[in-house]
């Protein structure tokens, strides 16, 4: 399996496409914009006018972009992939999306002779660059053994989470986790500062201690030092959020700390601070 279809080259998957590149895999890529496919092309990539061409001949179909919405329409919608795929292909769904659309997709691709896996990632933009992403699968077993090279390429934990969705599911049990992490850090170094410490002081103490997190060290660092720019955008931790806290519904588990983070994220997001980093989050706290 070397021919690879790859949709959706934002920050994440231009980084992961460039690892299946430099591996010897011959890559198709479509992305909305073009431009940012530029690289990827001028390393030997074929560029595609639409998801379906992406789609068409390929061994595996890979697609990282970035909401529900954006994933039915790529898989489900007109000229999309299932409808291009050829019989017997390997379609991944790497974006972070809703476990019940990863459960439509496998499906719908069953029955066309597909074998549909969802594996979302977690690590960020740094983690894509280095091929050091953690890949959480769902699927079929026999396509998660089948896959292990392309995993292998763009990351270095990967796990099989159980049939379709688990995957989905998975990555949200991780965003849940990073919400309470995240907002933690923020408030404890709010209070450092409010409480008239030395807030550097206050981080080189508490950072490797029991207190602290990659979310302190990786990511509310940055913003002690006016760093904001995003490794994950806000905008789309807030689509993670909004997933996480939907399907609590329907599994009927309550999740307190996860609402209250996402109603302080939208209200950054409200302000127009939806393209920045995560890390903006400690602006809701000191600016309130």
């Amino acid at each position: 399996m070397k021919n690879i279809g790859f949709i959706g080259t934002g920050i994440m998957g231009a980084s992961m496409a460039g690892h299946l590149i430099e591996a010897g895999y011959t890559l198709s890529v479509y992305n909305r914009t073009k431009a940012k496919a530029e690289g990827l092309i001028a390393k030997g990539a074929k560029w595609c006018a639409t998801p379906g061409e992406c789609a068409k001949g390929q061994d595996i179909v890979i697609t990282m972009v970035g909401y529900p919405k954006d994933v039915e329409e790529v898989y489900l919608g007109a000229n999309g992939i299932v409808d291009n795929a050829a019989t017997g292909a390997y379609i991944i769904d790497m974006t972070t999306s809703s476990p019940v659309l990863a459960e439509k997709i496998a499906t719908i691709a069953t029955q066309k002779g597909l074998h549909a896996v969802d594996a979302p990632v977690t690590g960020g933009d740094t983690g894509a660059r280095n091929a050091t992403l953690t890949i959480l699968v769902g699927g079929e077993k026999g396509a998660f053994d089948a896959l292990q090279p392309i995993f292998k390429t763009m990351g270095k934990n990967i796990a099989y989470m159980g049939t379709a969705g688990a995957g989905q599911k998975t990555k949200m049990c991780n965003q849940i986790a990073i919400a309470g992490a995240l907002s933690g850090a923020c408030e404890a170094f709010t209070y450092a500062k409010a409480s008239g410490l030395d807030v550097q002081k206050v981080y080189d103490a508490i950072s490797t201690g029991m207190g602290g997190s990659i979310q302190m060290t990786g990511v509310v660092s940055k913003a002690l030092k006016g760093n904001f720019a995003p490794g994950f955008m806000l905008k789309h931790f807030i689509k993670d959020m909004n997933i996480s806290s939907t399907t609590s519904k329907d599994y009927q588990v309550s999740l307190p700390v996860l609402d209250l983070v996402l109603k302080e994220a939208k209200t950054l997001e409200d302000k127009g601070l939806g393209t920045e980093g995560t890390q903006t989050l400690l602006k809701y706290y000191t600016k309130k």
